[in-house]
């Protein structure tokens, strides 16, 4: 788990406690549920397992969430917020396109790499085992890869006009290969590729997505 994505679960799980004291910690419950989720999937997950990693029983998983499915629908809305947030803190300070793109690939280098690569992603594991068979997991994931596209091509556009990246042509066949680039980052992270590994492929894709920027910006 990266720092960033550990502070904010933090943050998240001081805020519950302090302000509405419960029988167990959602938050802290929800962040055991996705680590699960993320590193066995969902149907090799059992309602054991999952008494075994939240420290709680099948009754008050069950009250709580209606279900393991159900269970699983708010682990994977949290997990999607809090990457969210995670990804809002990096690229905060960038005062470029290109200063975004460079925090927002370091940021999947870094969460694709060590412990939290082993782990993987919550969004690609339920991609890979229910986008076919789960409509209402089919339906979040779409959503949210919708969302990240949407974000890598208001980037590419806003790096053409601020000057920090050239002009790619096709900008949303681009934003295209960012989606996949990153998300092949957490599949290779699942066999432990070295975060130098990770992140000799973000800096490769942003010299690629820089080169010849400025001179494209000079007048003829």
């Amino acid at each position: 788990m990266n720092v960033l994505y550990k502070r904010v679960m933090t943050k998240q799980t001081d805020a519950v406690t302090a302000g509405r004291p419960r029988e167990f910690d959602t938050h802290e419950a929800l962040a055991n549920a996705i680590t699960q989720f993320s590193a066995h999937g969902y149907h090799g997950t059992s309602i054991a397992d999952l008494n075994k990693a939240l420290g709680l029983t099948t009754g008050s998983i069950y009250k709580a969430w209606g279900d393991k499915h159900g269970l699983l629908m708010a682990a994977l809305d949290r997990y999607i917020e809090t990457r969210l947030q995670v990804l809002q803190q990096a690229v905060g300070s960038a005062s470029t396109a290109l200063e975004k793109i460079t925090a927002a690939l370091r940021l999947y280098a870094e969460s694709s790499s060590g412990r939290s690569g082993e782990i993987g992603c919550l969004v690609v594991e339920m991609a890979m085992e229910l986008w076919q068979s789960d409509a209402q997991v089919a339906a979040r994931l779409a959503k949210h890869e919708e969302n990240r596209r949407a974000q890598f091509i208001r980037w590419l556009r806003e790096g053409q006009e601020d000057g920090s990246l050239r002009n790619t042509g096709d900008v949303e066949a681009t934003a295209d290969l960012l989606l996949a680039l990153t998300q092949g980052m957490r599949v290779l992270g699942k066999s432990a590729a070295p975060l130098e590994r990770m992140q000799a492929m973000a800096d490769q894709t942003v010299a690629m997505l820089a080169s010849g920027a400025k001179d494209e910006k000079r007048p003829a």
